[in-house]
């Protein structure tokens, strides 16, 4: 039988009387409107056609369905709508099965579900990611799911919008088998020995008693790390109802609520990051430009930053040469690259295999000389100017003339470094942010002189890598630094004009940040800031409004958790507020004549995000950041702010 097409993005040929259905929408297969249709029009064929016994459901490509199609967001609905879809692969009285031969995430996992039998690649992804986007699965997610695996697995599938691996998915019951070359014939096979009397309804299952311990503590998880997201609670109520509420009840339920988080200003902010991702990156006048070819990268310096950057890079699939300065150094930072791969065998996240492999791709020594061989090295030194740009001399004289060579500095002005070598052409900033395997922000600095394919290297590796790349311009502290001072410089003048630091910490947090900015300053330490201060004292402006109160707390000793005091007290490791702190506000205020005020919490965070918006505004009018939305995406990957509030930039523009 020649192949059929029921729409442009849905082909089908029949194969042993099952109708194999090929969802192609190119890159991820998304439920685009036209997929929707091409889905119906084959399942009437399907259900109408005497030589059809059974239908597969299967993917183009490397995903079967990746979800919704993002080109409809936002825009007035198109019928058939997915509910429909899959209430039709349902209830066909014909046996449907999905071979999953990738990603099915939201949507696309919805429709799975629906099928009567599933079997997956061993690659495949499978997920329920929507609360990410501020939502919840709108197809029957909430109903069908905990239907298959239970109600405390689906909660945490769901309600943190975790992505699972086919072998997961087997395991909690999702899918039915994992199947490697012969995905399609198996499921085919599979299929055939499914007669229509047996039909394995998703949807009229019973959902499987459990205690209410587990249920409860799988809501508390995710709750805790929703940090008061609307859409993860909603999502465990959902799920909750599926095991008292019949399907059509419960559908009838996630509809409204999905219709209802949809149209929500957290879903709008959440919405702005996802497609602020994916412009992040792109350059005007790269899209042509073909990045270097990197096997080898070598990082000089393996203390906290240096051996993150080198656990990010092995595993990225790198080789890694990192080097110290003595033999002794060298086996400390190969212990501690070791001892970062090794907690992440302990947590679950690599297996022994992959710490073996890693390891064969590590070596760390004191000969320089060894960075020959680099295609890229990174700098992970101490901040300092005359180091850096030493350093890079040296580095001249060893590597090849088309290895690049990348600094970290977080201040410092990386194109005075490249003035100083030989081919400043070669030159990048990477600012990766701590712990650097497990952030996922990275500042691509494009400096005064920076080749197009230098940066184009720059930002294949990043994405390599797993980060989140943004380019920025040369300026002091490039834009996430550049935010940050500001943001608390204007939070210094709220503590001299009469707020605490408690009250602009609680301000903060209940806005959603995970910990509120001097909470922040005594984990990190006050000491670094401190001597930053002292150096920048000399070419301070006279009239230029400068708050006393942190240089006095380092002078007195108090440099943060560390030292058992800071901004706050720490007299059982726990933060308490502190008089004595206080009293130090107190006498500065009255040295400026300062009368204190009282803020409220929404005063509070007004003029720290009003103060956030217009440093970005500078960024952007003096070129440093090429577009708001990656002010916004370094904010939230780099500094804590709720991404559910969009960024400040977003958020400047809501309020």
């Amino acid at each position: 039988m020649s192949a059929l097409r029921f729409s442009d993005t849905i082909s089908a040929a029949l194969t042993e009387a099952i109708l194999v259905v090929t969802i192609d929408n190119a890159p991820v297969n998304a439920l685009s409107a036209n997929v929707r249709a091409g889905l119906m029009a084959a399942l009437d064929h399907a259900e109408k056609s005497e030589d059809v016994a059974g239908v597969v459901l299967t993917g183009a490509g490397n995903s079967f369905i990746g979800g919704a199609d993002i080109k409809e967001f936002g825009k007035p609905p198109v019928e058939p709508l997915l509910p429909e879809v899959i209430s039709r692969i349902e209830a066909l009285g014909k046996p449907v099965a999905a071979a999953i031969n990738g990603a099915a995430l939201g949507g696309g996992l919805e429709v799975a579900l629906a099928c009567h039998r599933r079997l997956a690649a061993p690659t495949a992804k499978l997920g329920l990611p929507e609360v990410k986007l501020g939502i919840v699965p709108g197809a029957g997610g909430t109903q069908r799911l905990p239907r298959l695996i239970g109600t405390a697995a689906a909660i945490d599938l769901i309600a943190n919008g975790r992505i699972i691996s086919a072998t997961e998915a087997k395991t909690l019951g999702i899918v039915d088998g994992v199947s490697g070359d012969a995905l399609l014939a198996d499921t085919i096979a599979d299929i055939k020995t499914t007669s229509a009397a047996s039909l394995r309804c998703t949807g009229v299952l019973s959902v499987p008693s459990e205690a209410l311990e587990a249920i409860d503590k799988a809501a508390a998880d995710a709750l805790r790390k929703a940090r008061g997201q609307r859409a993860p609670a909603e999502a465990i109520r959902l799920v909750r109802l599926a095991a008292t509420t019949p399907l059509q009840e419960g559908l009838a339920e996630e509809r409204r609520t999905f219709i209802e988080l949809r149209d929500s200003e957290e879903a709008a902010a959440l919405r702005h990051v996802f497609f602020a991702e994916r412009a992040a990156g792109k350059v005007e006048g790269l899209e042509a430009i073909a990045p270097r070819k990197i096997e080898t990268v070598g990082i000089v310096g393996t203390g906290l930053m240096g051996s993150g950057i080198a656990v990010a890079a092995l595993n990225g699939g790198y080789r890694v040469i990192g080097v110290e300065q003595s033999a002794q150094a060298a086996e400390k930072g190969r212990d501690r690259i070791a001892g970062l791969l090794d907690k992440a065998v302990q947590t679950g996240r690599l297996d022994a295999a992959g710490l073996e492999d890693r390891l064969s791709r590590l070596a760390v020594t004191a000969d320089m000389q060894q960075l020959a061989e680099a295609d890229i090295v990174i700098e992970a030194v101490f901040d300092d100017l005359t180091v850096k740009t030493e350093l890079f001399q040296h580095l001249d004289t060893i590597v090849r003339a088309d290895t690049i060579l990348a600094t970290n500095t977080s201040y410092l002005d990386p194109n005075v470094i490249a003035s100083a070598t030989q081919r400043p052409e070669r030159i990048v900033g990477l600012h990766f942010f701590s712990p650097a395997h497990i952030m996922r922000l990275l500042e691509v600095v494009n400096c005064k002189q920076t080749a197009p394919d230098v940066l184009a290297t720059a930002l294949a590796l990043a994405k390599r890598l797993g980060k989140l790349p943004v380019v920025s311009g040369v300026t002091e502290g490039f834009i996430g630094n550049s935010i940050f001072s500001a943001y608390r410089r204007e939070a210094e003048y709220m503590i001299e004009d009469g707020a605490l630091p408690h009250e602009i910490d609680v301000a903060l947090e209940t806005y959603g940040f995970p910990m509120g900015l001097f909470a922040v300053y005594d984990m990190a330490g006050l000491e670094i800031a401190w001597a930053r201060r002292k150096r920048q004292a000399a070419s301070r402006h006279p009239t230029e409004r400068y708050v006393v109160i942190a240089d006095r707390l380092c002078e007195a000793g108090r440099f943060g958790q560390k030292s058992g005091r800071g901004w706050y007290a720490y007299p059982d490791g726990k933060r308490r507020i502190d008089p004595e702190v206080t009293a130090m506000i107190e006498a500065a205020r009255a040295e400026k004549n300062i009368a204190p005020k009282h803020f409220t919490a929404d005063e509070i965070v007004a003029r720290l995000l009003k103060a956030m918006a217009d440093e970005g505004e500078t960024l952007l009018s003096g070129g440093i950041a090429a577009r708001a939305s990656d002010i916004d995406l370094v904010m939230i990957n780099g500094y804590g702010f709720p991404a559910n509030k969009g960024g400040p930039m977003f958020a400047a523009g809501r309020r």
